[in-house]
């Protein structure tokens, strides 16, 4: 229980960290007493487990493939979170000659009696029924196992454990950078116990009957797509167009949850009923984009500034805010640089996978920054020997690393404001142009968007 006692506190700190925003719909959900056994999709490795983990109250055991165990590292950080071996047969024929069936059954069964033996005692017990962690807005096919472990728990007490089925949707919005967004999307439980009778008919078909009722409230909370072009495309309107698409404001994640899905809706209505305006649509969208990218700017920059102030006044408030925030960015940066910098730098060089990227990042920042600040604080208290001192600086730590970042991020919209206004100036033919390109596309959009609600009705 190391992982629970010790762990989780620093997890969830450094999921906030990580993330910008972290949000569970039906959070209620999240917390159904066990016995329980959670299933979800998989898009991004260790990351998966740890925001589950870090926002129930009760502790989970996680099922995880058994290479993981044969490090010795992490085989003990997964003991320590209570996880139990799955064996592949691909991963364990990577050992010598080719295993049995008999010899896979054996295995497993152990791995099943351990998650019964769990649920049966009123534990919460997670599976990612698709087996492997792919990075994509897609729901791959899944494994009966979790079915077939739920049944088999039920079956041992008469079906009168009270073992219900959880399953959970997590979706990543840009997760391989730092301080990206996350929604878990949490489905009502489902009572294992109701496939009783099926069971005792015919329990592979009960199993597949139950993967496919869970596989079927997951679809409903994802985001999913149908190929890598229609992902591309409907993510080049989400981060381009989500203002003009959305009236809410504060936006939640869950209203970006729902334009995605709608976004996926209606390119697949257009794709079959009117493929033409799709084609023109994406062309459009493509060249608008593609002009931005070769002049250095983005679609806010193009954006007027809805304040009462003149342009004049608006660019003096933008320069005065910015001259007196300077120092408190520098001092922010100049701390925190190092262990900020480190994470990206050891993930790209550690993995080629995307799957893998997050999870390291956030892991490695964990180190870099709990040493870096303790290494600097030291430092500090050892030229100041005033504990007073000591405590100012190590409260600035955290504080002005988060305005540096704020401050970096405001400063790099300025100047792409900067640079569209000098454009028009130099090159005004140019930019008109540009604005012509975004008006098409938006009124594409709009048009579509007409469409494809009056279809609906």
């Amino acid at each position: 229980m190391l992982f629970y006692t010790v762990m989780k506190p620093l997890v969830q700190v450094a999921l906030r960290v990580f993330f910008r925003r972290l949000e569970i719909r039906h959070r209620d959900r999240l917390q159904t007493p066990g016995p329980l056994l959670m299933v979800s999709n998989h898009p991004n490795t260790l990351m998966d487990p740890l925001v589950v983990a870090a926002n129930r109250r009760e502790s989970i055991a996680f099922l995880a493939k058994s290479t993981f165990f044969k490090n010795p590292i992490s085989r003990a950080i997964l003991t320590s979170g209570n996880s139990i071996p799955i064996y592949r047969r691909q991963d364990v024929e990577t050992d010598g000659a080719p295993v049995t069936n008999e010899q896979m059954a054996a295995q497993n069964e152990a791995t099943f009696g351990k998650c019964y033996d769990y649920l049966g005692k009123g534990g919460t017990v997670m599976i990612f029924p698709e087996g492997t962690s792919v990075s994509e807005r897609r729901l791959r096919p899944l494994k009966t196992g979790a079915a077939r472990i739920a049944l088999g728990a039920e079956a041992r007490h008469d079906f009168k454990l009270g073992l219900r089925l959880l399953p959970v949707g997590i979706n990543y919005f840009d997760p391989q950078h730092f301080r990206s967004d996350v929604l878990i999307n949490v489905a009502p439980p489902i009572r294992v116990a109701d496939y009783a009778e099926a069971y005792y008919r015919d329990p592979l078909a009960a199993a597949d009957q139950l993967t496919e009722d869970f596989r079927r409230h997951l679809e409903q909370r994802l985001v999913i797509t149908r190929d890598a072009a229609e992902d591309e495309l409907v993510q080049q309107l989400e981060r381009t167009f989500t203002g003009h698409l959305i009236e809410d404001d504060p936006r939640t994640l869950y209203d970006n949850f729902q334009l995605s899905r709608t976004l996926l809706q209606a390119v697949a209505y257009f794709d079959q009923h009117d493929p033409g305006r799709l084609t023109e649509a994406r062309a459009h969208l493509s060249a608008y984009l593609a002009e931005l990218q070769r002049l250095g700017l983005t679609d806010d920059a193009l954006e007027s500034e809805r304040v009462g102030r003149t342009r004049g006044e608006r660019a003096l408030r933008a320069v005065v805010k910015l001259a007196l925030g300077l120092p408190v960015y520098l001092y922010g940066a100049v701390n925190n640089y190092l262990p900020y910098k480190l994470p990206s730098v050891v993930a790209k060089r550690a993995t080629k996978e995307v799957e893998f990227v997050a999870p390291i990042m956030m892991v490695v920042g964990m180190l870099t920054f709990s040493i870096g600040y303790v290494l600097q604080i030291a430092l500090v208290h050892h030229f100041t020997e005033d504990w007073r001192w000591t405590t100012l600086y190590a409260l600035s730590l955290p504080l002005t690393g988060f305005y540096a970042l704020s401050y970096w991020n405001q400063l790099a919209s300025r100047v792409r404001r900067v640079r569209a206004l000098r454009l028009f100036r130099q090159q005004r033919p140019l930019m008109e142009n540009l604005l012509r390109q975004r008006a098409t596309v938006l009124r594409l959009l709009a048009e579509a968007r007409e469409k494809y609600l009056a279809r609906q009705e």
